[in-house]
């Protein structure tokens, strides 16, 4: 017999998960370790086909670790695409049970594609330190409430140290799983934009990492897309682009082309440069610099397309 496919939305605030399973289930738990063992013996019962949480704002780090690290197939959207398919299904109102069962339709129906964690044991052991601190910092948290003076100072020291540990280890975490395959918040952003498919997505954030880090200049020099002088003395040379990284000019090159004739902004920019009489290498050369320049805004202030033209 075939299985039934299960797909689960898992909505995170600060003190609870509440998660929803399509076909059927519902189940909460604390958002806390003992809560994350709670919610993988659940999934244990009715292993999930997708688990599919929001990206909001490093809440949803530690849970999302867990589930990695356990194998569990899950992934991380941006919450500005949850909210569009809320309202493109009619689910208006907003509870934190609601969002859970939004979720998990948005699961069986977009189906966001899953990817291999690349070192799930480097996260594991990310995950083993964050229990031992916290572990640590209750320990100690509860013999201060019923300490003697003379050794409240100690505890005090060591439960400040303690609390910088898991902030570390926080910070070290939420590194690892936003640049792990489980966060998807960046390819939801770069997908938005009419020209720009999944392996279009997957080489840019592969192997140009910077993006979203630098000026608009700065990417374009890098990728190798932004003209450079020739000249010497009093002569003044073709500019020219070349050098920077070629798999990225490639892609680039593929979306650019597509985005003349889907992209209304590169589209109506082509028509432009075409109509003004450049030559069709250097104005889709400008097409590309342009559409990068407008992926690395993107990124950096993780804005969508609609979001950007509108």
């Amino acid at each position: 017999m075939t299985r039934t496919q299960v797909f689960v939305g898992i909505d995170v605030s600060k003190a609870q998960l509440d998660m929803a399973l399509r076909p059927e289930g519902r189940f909460s738990a604390s958002n806390d370790e003992a809560g994350f063992a709670q919610i993988l013996e659940r999934l244990k019962a009715a292993p999930p086909t997708l688990v599919v949480l929001e990206a909001t704002g490093g809440l949803e780090i530690p849970i999302t670790g867990v589930l990695a690290a356990a194998g569990v197939p899950v992934v991380v959207v941006n919450p500005r695409q949850v909210r569009d398919f809320a309202k493109a299904t009619g689910k208006l109102a907003k509870t934190d049970a609601l969002d859970a069962q939004v979720l998990a339709h948005f699961a069986e129906v977009l189906r966001p594609a899953l990817r291999p964690l690349p070192d799930a044991q480097a996260l594991e052991a990310l995950l083993a330190r964050r229990r031992q601190l916290v572990e640590m910092l209750t320990a100690e948290k509860n013999r201060l409430s019923s300490a003697h003076t003379p050794v409240r100072k100690s505890l005090r020291t060591h439960i400040a140290w303690l609390e910088r540990e898991l902030s570390h280890t926080d910070r070290d975490l939420a590194h690892a799983i936003r640049e792990s395959p489980v966060w998807r918040e960046k390819d939801d952003l770069l997908q938005s934009v009419p020209g720009i498919g999944p392996v279009g997505t997957s080489t840019l954030l592969a192997n140009l990492p910077e993006l979203g880090t630098l000026t608009g200049k700065q990417i374009a020099a890098l990728v190798g897309v932004a003209p450079l002088n020739r000249d010497s003395g009093t002569w003044r040379g073709k500019r020219t682009v070349w050098g920077g990284r070629a798999q990225v000019r490639a892609i680039l090159y593929m979306s650019a082309l597509t985005a003349t004739r889907f992209n209304p902004v590169i589209r109506v920019f082509y028509q432009r440069l075409c109509a003004a009489g450049k030559a069709k290498k250097v104005v889709l050369t400008a097409c590309m610099r342009k559409l990068l320049i407008i992926l690395n805004a993107m990124m950096k202030h993780r804005t969508p397309w609609a979001q950007t033209t509108g």
